[in-house]
């Protein structure tokens, strides 16, 4: 999807692209020369912009399947199509299994799991009817591969969303590749929230073996790349982008260093 390759631009659709990691996809998009289209249930505090172009906000609540139906249609409305769709929009408090119901943690799930499964699904009822297809991409979260104290139904909502784009990828090949993104830590206007103050984000980024949290524009580079033809044959994959992962705990625990 290089501009190069595109010259008149693609129509890419970022859910929840209105800060962080989503801003970063909608950022690296739009330097690519795509109509970005970016939605939440609120607007950004600024513009989203880069390499000269502006994405669009449209509302939209992603949990209502009708509003998501009516929002993919208006964008194939008005732009003749609808090319990438980036399943970004999610997240979750803290919030230990025993302090909440299961209703409660179920809506957790419904923004990670069912509002990525229901914006996919009505994008692909254009996506097959276009000539050069479509492409879906899920962010992920390492959170979906391993123990996920105090966010746990983000974590279980996470490895299915995994498991969903790998089943899409089958079903509906070849018009239409899915590949989901598998996020580390990314340092975001609400990294300090999860990791306390400069010192904090400091310490956790000193746990990951790149020695530092993930830029949104990194994770965007990455989201283009997987849209773009040099990923023409990957499909069903999922691409960690998490920094080498996490330093395994046992290695600081060990009384005995080996050295080299």
């Amino acid at each position: 999807m290089d501009s190069a390759q595109d010259p008149y631009g693609r129509v890419a659709v970022v859910t929840g692209g209105t800060r962080g990691v989503g801003a970063g996809i909608a950022r690296a998009f739009l330097r690519t020369g795509a109509h970005v289209v970016i939605c939440a249930r609120r607007p950004p505090e600024r513009p989203v912009a880069a390499g000269g172009l502006t994405a669009r906000f449209l509302p939209v609540e992603l949990r209502d399947a009708d509003a998501v139906r009516a929002f993919l249609a208006r964008v194939v409305g008005e732009y003749g199509r609808v090319d990438v769709l980036v399943n970004n929009a999610g997240g979750t408090p803290f919030r230990p299994l025993g302090t909440a119901d299961a209703a409660g943690h179920a809506r957790i799930m419904d923004l990670n799991l069912t509002a990525p499964l229901t914006a996919s699904l009505a994008a692909y009822r254009h996506m097959r009817e276009q000539p050069s297809g479509g492409c879906v991409l899920m962010v992920g979260s390492v959170s979906g591969s391993r123990p996920s104290p105090g966010t746990a139904a983000y974590g279980a909502a996470k490895a299915g969303l995994e498991h969903l784009a790998r089943t899409m990828a089958v079903e509906w090949a070849p018009a239409i590749r899915v590949n989901t993104l598998v996020l580390g830590m990314v340092r975001t206007e609400s990294a300090r929230l999860h990791y306390g103050d400069a010192d904090g984000v400091a310490a956790v980024a000193r746990t990951v073996p790149a020695g530092r949290l993930a830029e949104p524009d990194e994770i965007g580079a990455a989201a283009v790349f997987l849209a773009s033809e040099r990923a023409a044959y990957i499909t069903g994959a999922s691409l960690l982008v998490h920094g080498g992962g996490e330093r395994p705990a046992f290695l600081d625990a060990a009384s005995v260093n080996h050295q080299e």
